[in-house]
């Protein structure tokens, strides 16, 4: 064979199987390639491991070292369904009218947290309480201003943040509080939950002269010293302008505004005997002015030579008011009972009232005299009868008595009218039932009397709630 024709064949040759060389040559170093990629992404791989490994051996250790927080949740609701014999307005000559009507009422809906840390003797407590059905805009009838038509942006109710604060405990018999909370003095201020007392509302009396749950914020100590518990607080005062005839100061409550003025505050000072099984009695008392707490500065001391840069060049006209009280609440075997006195002075009253009475009508205040002097008296007593009727220990039965007494018009000054109509009696009898101290139902008739009866016709009501508290 000629050398030409064997060099043309071995270049055919060449020429036809160098692309399999080539791509046999470019497979093997993709795999190549793939390898490094896979070795890469293992050791990427391990080293997140390695991280989240190291992650959770730091956040198990910060597990470790971080105090335990104790949360405990709770609450009540109130249901309530009444029936009125007499109209509305109290005002008219005689009294209410002769009426039959129906209310059904959302009372409350109350939600409870309260978180602490034991170690440290820290806890927090948060109470949210939704009052009638929530919030939204509504009218009222507002009798004490001559049935005026009231807008409110509560639909009837309002959502308030009751209590709110920061309890610090020093061992077991010294605990001082930061924020909001209720304020020491009455009954109502530990016994207000519906599982804590009788009848289907809370006390007439009480709520009649006092805001109903009264809560301030401030600060409070408590201290337990042989057989007593004695509590201490500073918290602010109330606004005058929403004193009044019918409720003295119980409207006083700062809720209209954002901001809770606190430039006059408040002493309370409260002393309960605990020694005694079932038994807890004591007093107290609160102190504070009211003038410069209104929304304007308007009760001022006038005077020639003052400052006009000064907001009161003179000074505030002062107006303290002074509460005192007397309580007792008892459970002891089938018996239960509580019961309330409390006396309240108003100084300067008259100059309020006169200052009142010229405030505008967005304020959304009564704007009636308010008295120097208030009192206050109720007691209710109730006996459980489910033993006698069979019942295991989860039940109580208990038929009550109860009655309230207040007037909020005593020994009125000369220029104020004694309206006899603010002097308020009320009987009632009725039955409360409580299901493992959580679940409760009770039914009452109570019989209320204004003033001289032989003026005022009498109102009958007869009440259903329902509820629980856990």
């Amino acid at each position: 064979m000629r050398p030409s024709i064997l060099f043309s064949a071995l270049l055919c040759a060449v020429t036809l199987f160098s692309p399999f060389v080539s791509r046999a040559e470019e497979r093997e170093e993709e795999e190549k390639e793939a390898q490094e990629r896979r070795e890469a992404q293992e050791y990427r791989q391990a080293k997140v491991h390695k991280d989240e490994d190291r992650d959770e051996d730091e956040e198990d250790e910060h597990k470790k070292k971080r105090p335990k927080l104790k949360v405990a949740v709770g609450g009540y609701a109130d249901l309530q369904f009444a029936y009125y014999n007499h109209g509305l307005n109290q005002n008219r000559e005689g009294g209410a009218q002769k009426d039959s009507r129906l209310t059904f009422d959302t009372t409350r809906v109350v939600l409870e947290v309260e978180g602490g840390l034991p170690e440290y003797g820290i806890e927090a407590e948060v109470e949210v309480e939704f009052e009638h059905g929530g919030t939204g805009s509504a009218m009222e009838l507002e009798y004490e201003e001559f049935g005026e038509f009231e807008q409110e942006v509560d639909k009837g109710g309002e959502v308030l943040i009751e209590e709110l604060y920061l309890k610090k405990e020093f061992g077991e018999h010294f605990a001082v509080s930061l924020g909001r909370f209720y304020v020491a003095v009455g009954t109502l201020s530990a016994f207000y939950r519906p599982t804590q007392y009788l009848g289907t509302i809370r006390s007439e009396a009480e709520t009649l002269i006092i805001p109903n749950t009264w809560d301030e914020m401030g600060l409070q100590a408590v201290a337990k010293v042989g057989g007593m518990q004695l509590t201490a607080q500073v918290v602010n005062g109330l606004d005058s302008t929403a004193f009044s005839s019918q409720r003295w100061v119980a409207e006083g409550h700062q809720r209209r505004f954002e901001m809770v003025r606190a430039t006059d505050l408040a002493a309370v000072l409260r002393a309960d005997v605990t020694r005694f099984d079932g038994l807890v009695f004591g007093a107290s008392g609160y102190y504070g002015d009211s003038t410069r707490n209104r929304p304007k500065p308007d009760l001022l001391k006038l005077c020639e030579d003052g400052n006009p840069r000064d907001v009161a060049p003179c000074g505030y006209v002062s107006a303290p008011l002074l509460l005192l009280d007397a309580h007792l609440s008892l459970e002891q075997g089938p018996w239960r009972a509580k019961a309330l006195a409390m006396w309240g002075y108003l100084q300067n009253a008259g100059a309020i009232s006169a200052r009142n009475a010229r405030l505008s009508n967005f304020l959304n205040v009564p704007r009636t005299p308010v008295a120097d002097h208030a009192l206050a008296v109720w007691a209710e007593l109730g006996f459980d009868i489910a033993p006698r009727l069979g019942l295991s220990e989860a039940h109580r039965l208990e038929p009550y008595v109860r009655f309230d007494y207040a007037d909020s018009i005593v020994k009125p000054r000369t220029e104020l009218f004694d309206n006899a109509r603010f002097e308020r009696s009320i009987y009632t009898v009725g039955a409360a039932y409580t299901l493992a101290g959580m679940g409760f139902g009770k039914l009452d008739f109570s019989h209320r009397r204004l003033g001289d009866s032989s003026r005022f016709r009498p109102e009958n009501t007869v009440r259903v709630s329902t509820g629980f508290s856990y």
